[in-house]
């Protein structure tokens, strides 16, 4: 067994921690903003002159919904529920008129959005009486009634600080795969190294990267900007064939400050966070098995391996690239998994949680996943779970 490693023992990625910015030269002026907060600031403008051409009565009752919501927000659990039930509201904007809803094409309209579904009349009688809000009694402004439920957060797209294993994670010129486990070399220097264990088309943008490119959690498509979100930097993958010959892995490691990742994994039960553990040492996947993976789009699942020694050709955007000795994985019932889930960390459900595969691709209810123990020599890393 491995010497065990303490947090401080792992090395920051190539020569440290990105440097803080330097103190300017004279104190009189200002730096300039950078290019991230002057579209902040050219966004707020056009709002504010979208918002000065809407009707006053609608932002006066968007006015009195967000106060609602407000109070919603801050009430106790059980109080929230019956009060967001009566009221039949989750949330409220300003939208373009519908004209089947007898608005002109392009007018602002008030955007409602509720629990139930409602017509526009008995949305406006509700709230008027229910919730109080007394700009929409008499109210002849055009509204539009989106139906969406309670709305839930998307929480394993979120930012987090440090990083779990099963969260959003990926190459700043993807859209956002899964943040795996974490893992370090098996010898000198790679072993001092803290690494992020993800799919090749996650972290190398399917061998389009460079080594020392921007990892950033949340992926991009979930909000992630580098270097604002950047956890790691590229360190290796092995390249993906596209041109007939046969793949056994889709596999990457990225070099993370170790103060920005954790060795748990995560998943969300009745709104609370819960982190677990996962072993260190793989076993073989066996038709039949229980196995479980979180990932970043559809969280904490449990399948079944229905096949092993799977070959099968993946689409990459186009370009097709074949995989030889697979495994493949169904759920009992939904999605075991979906895009976004790629570079999850496949596990035996039992209580030791033992690595079986790296989750890289699935269509039609069918999830497949490289044979880990692949992936570990192919990287020349081992887990650190």
């Amino acid at each position: 067994m491995p010497t065990k490693r303490t947090r401080n023992e792992f090395e920051d990625p190539v020569e440290g921690k990105p440097p803080e910015e330097g103190s300017t030269q004279s104190e009189e002026f200002e730096p300039p903003a950078d290019a991230a907060t002057l579209a902040v600031e050219a966004g707020d403008a056009e709002m504010e002159a979208a918002l000065a051409q809407v009707d006053p009565q609608i932002l006066s009752a968007k006015a009195e919904l967000e106060k609602l919501l407000a109070e919603h927000a801050r009430a106790e659990v059980g109080i929230q529920s019956a009060e967001v039930m009566e009221a039949n509201i989750v949330g409220v904007g300003i939208g373009l008129g519908d004209p089947a809803a007898g608005a002109l094409p392009g007018e602002p309209t008030l955007e409602v959005y509720t629990i139930e579904p409602a017509t526009e009349a008995e949305t406006k009688a509700r709230l008027a009486s229910a919730a109080g809000v007394s700009a929409l009694a008499e109210a002849d402004f055009p509204m539009n009634v989106v139906c969406t439920g309670i709305i839930d957060a998307q929480p394993h797209r979120m930012r987090m600080r440090p990083a779990p294993g099963g969260i959003s994670v990926g190459h700043f010129r993807i859209t956002a795969g899964t943040l795996g486990c974490l893992a370090r070399g098996r010898t000198a220097p790679r072993i001092n190294r803290l690494m992020i264990l993800s799919n090749n088309h996650v972290l190398a943008n399917s061998n389009a990267a460079a080594i020392g490119d921007c990892v950033a959690q949340p992926g991009p498509i979930d909000g992630g900007r580098c270097p604002a979100d950047q956890v790691a930097v590229l360190e290796r993958f092995v390249p993906i064939n596209f041109a007939g010959g046969a793949n056994v892995v889709d596999c990457a490691t990225a070099w993370a400050w170790p103060d920005r990742v954790r060795r748990e994994l995560m998943y969300i039960s009745g709104g609370v966070t819960r982190f677990f553990r996962v072993g260190a040492t793989p076993v073989a996947a066996a038709r039949g098995m229980l196995v479980g993976k979180s990932g970043r789009t559809t969280q904490l699942t449990r399948g079944t391996i229905t096949a092993v020694g799977v070959a099968i050709n993946v689409n990459y955007g186009g370009r097709i690239a074949r995989f030889v000795d697979q495994i493949a994985i169904r759920a009992a019932s939904g999605d075991f998994s979906r895009g976004g889930d790629s570079g999850s960390l496949i596990w035996t459900w039992d209580t030791r949680r033992a690595p079986v595969g790296l989750l890289f691709a699935g269509g039609g209810g069918t999830t497949f996943a490289n044979r880990i123990t692949r992936v570990l020599a192919a990287l020349d890393i081992q887990l650190f779970t």
